[in-house]
């Protein structure tokens, strides 16, 4: 009889339970590993959403003021 690395007289085996539960633990390490490069993806959209944006607002605001300055200089003689 061999004697395992535990130091008792059995071999270790795999029981139902505990495969089970390891592969629980699989999936779940699986899922939120999905989970975080999904948030990863939308942080990344979110970036891009927000630069189009400010280049929105500034592009709006450069053509506000060039009319503005087009009024005042057909105003001006």
């Amino acid at each position: 009889m061999r004697v395992s690395e535990r130091g008792h007289g059995y071999d270790p085996f795999a029981c139902a339970p505990a495969l089970k539960l390891e592969a629980h633990e699989r999936v779940s390490r699986l899922q939120v590993d999905a989970l975080n490069a999904r948030l990863d993806r939308i942080e990344v959209l979110m970036e891009r959403l927000e630069k189009r944006l400010w280049l929105t607002v500034y592009g709006v605001a450069g053509v506000i003021l060039a009319q503005a300055f087009q009024g005042l200089m057909t105003a001006a003689p």
